[in-house]
């Protein structure tokens, strides 16, 4: 991966303007710093929901609360 960057710095710069703020977001806003489950089913049902959170708070805050709840009528 260094290499990768050392040769292509721009992935780097990309990755961290599409992907490192969803992670940031979810670790300080929604307050995930660790998983509270153990065992590789249970802990890709944590972060299936953690990020079902992230989004619908994204959904709320782009589309409102009152637009989301007639989308889904």
């Amino acid at each position: 991966m260094a290499e990768r960057v050392r040769t292509n710095p721009q992935i780097m710069r990309r990755r961290k303007a599409l992907i490192e703020h969803c992670f940031g977001t979810i670790k300080r806003s929604l307050g995930y710093h660790y998983f509270l489950c153990r065992g590789l089913s249970k802990v890709k049902t944590e972060l299936s929901l953690t990020v079902l959170a992230y989004n619908l708070k994204r959904a709320i805050n782009l589309v409102g609360v009152g637009a989301l709840i007639s989308a889904l009528h």
